[in-house]
């Protein structure tokens, strides 16, 4: 019942969203059964029916990405000050937004089966004539356990995801943590090192340690005259601005962005690894299966699918990479801008960014091979190139309007010391410009790699 109450009292912008998960599920739910009626209407060819219902996993694993990214972007569902109190703690806020995204996609998916129905005559009594036969099995009864299965796929594969995204982590902090150990004769320390034998009784070992205790529990005034003799190296406590943790060196309160870059960058490789490899495995299928179409080979789909994931890994490589490009040659104040706003989204928009390059490259790819003399492509072909494409721009679009909302503080903070608002536009334009005039050029690459094999 919450979960229903959030839902029906959320914003006009996060219910438009959770609309498109919807109409994203039922074209989905739509695929899965028409792979069933192509199967209930060719018994004969199983390999056929099983390699149609493959080419349903990319759909699939669109529609389960885009109802991640809504789910991430949902207001309703995000913790703030006060809930736990009322019991909406973490967990539960992760379940509701769990519930809420099998709602949605339940709701498409049983849109997807009154559609289905009513095209096979179920409904109405008239089925619909022509090649839609072909996988509407209209002269069949349809096993309802078995659609109702391939109708569970979408929001069961969409809850999960998102619980798992969404769990509640550890908070991680700059210092690492030092387990308690115990000294000689059961004292309670943290040794610096492992001593040798004799060490502990050894003259002015233990000095140090009392130094530091009576410099800890020294006054205000002692503790200064330390400080100028030299004695304390305590870092000196930040206590004017509020909410900051004392006594943090310099280097910890570095140490984020430095992991946030190194994070980032470590997927490069292995997007190019795995990106070399889908394009090998297009080039091998191509050379096994000539002659056929290229929705008719499963090692089409395979490579398909490991270009995609390279480019995904690539992603947020290549977004940093492109930050640290704008920062190069003497940077003015609006290239520094745009360029560390790139470094620091380029794991939040790097990975949508790259999905959406190796599905518009995909499809460049079958658009190539549409000819008057080629393959043509079926409505069932075309429904799924529109939905991969359209959940994965829309995926792309939804975590740019993540970033917005995570940056705000800083576009505020930046307004209020009198930065002009044309600056962060042109700031915008400049990202947009350098991100365009990176990854365009590589779409265009891999599309044309993509293409060369299948068309032979």
């Amino acid at each position: 019942m919450l979960a229903l109450r959030l839902t029906r009292g959320a914003h006009p912008a996060v219910q438009l969203r959770r609309l498109l998960v919807a109409a994203a599920s039922a074209g989905t739910g739509f695929l899965l059964l028409c792979a069933l009626g192509h199967a209930l209407g060719h018994p004969g060819t199983p390999s056929a029916s099983a390699l149609r219902l493959a080419w349903c996993a990319a759909p699939m694993a669109a529609t389960v990405y885009f109802a991640v990214a809504v789910a991430r972007t949902d207001p309703g569902t995000r913790p703030r000050p006060g809930l736990s109190a009322v019991g909406l703690g973490p967990v539960r806020l992760m379940v509701l937004s769990a519930t809420t995204t099998a709602l949605s996609c339940a709701l498409g998916s049983l849109l997807a089966l009154l559609v289905f129905l009513h095209l096979r005559g179920d409904l109405t009594g008239m089925p619909l004539d022509g090649a839609a036969t072909d996988f509407l099995a209209a002269d069949r009864p349809l096993p309802l356990p078995a659609a109702l299965t391939l109708l569970a796929l979408v929001p069961l594969s969409a809850s999960a995801a998102v619980a798992v995204t969404l769990r509640p982590r550890e908070p991680v902090t700059g210092t690492p943590r030092i387990a308690r150990a115990y000294g000689r004769f059961g004292a309670g320390r943290r040794p610096a090192g492992l001593e040798t034998f004799g060490a502990y009784g050894r003259f002015g070992k233990q000095l140090g340690a009392a130094r530091g205790r009576r410099t800890a529990g020294a006054p205000q005034g002692q503790e200064q005259r330390q400080r100028q003799d030299g004695v304390s190296d305590v870092p000196e406590a930040v206590t004017d601005v509020p909410g900051t943790v004392t006594g943090v060196p310099e280097t910890v309160a570095e140490a984020p962005p430095a992991t946030a870059a190194r994070s980032a960058l470590s997927g490069l490789p292995w997007g190019i690894t795995v990106l070399a490899v889908g394009l090998a495995v297009e080039a091998f299928a191509s050379r096994t299966g000539a002659g056929g179409a290229p929705v008719d080979r499963p090692g089409a789909l395979v490579g398909l699918a490991l270009t995609a994931v390279g480019l995904a890994l690539a992603g947020p490589g290549l977004t940093h990479l492109c930050g640290l490009l704008l920062q190069a040659v003497r940077p003015g104040a609006l290239r520094l801008l745009a360029g560390r706003i790139l470094m620091t989204e380029a794991a939040r928009i790097g990975r949508p960014l790259g999905v959406v390059c190796a599905v518009l490259s995909a499809a460049y790819a079958m658009a190539a091979l549409h000819e008057p003399g080629g393959p043509s492509l079926g409505p069932l072909t075309t429904l799924g190139v529109l939905l991969v494409t359209g959940c994965t721009t829309a995926t792309l679009l939804t975590a740019a309007v993540e970033a917005k909302h995570a940056r705000a503080g800083t576009t505020a903070a930046l307004l209020r010391v009198g930065a002009p608002v044309t600056t962060l536009r042109k700031a915008a334009a400049l990202r947009a410009g350098a991100l365009l005039a990176l990854f365009g050029p590589l779409t265009l690459l891999v599309a044309e790699l993509s293409a060369w094999p299948l068309a032979r």
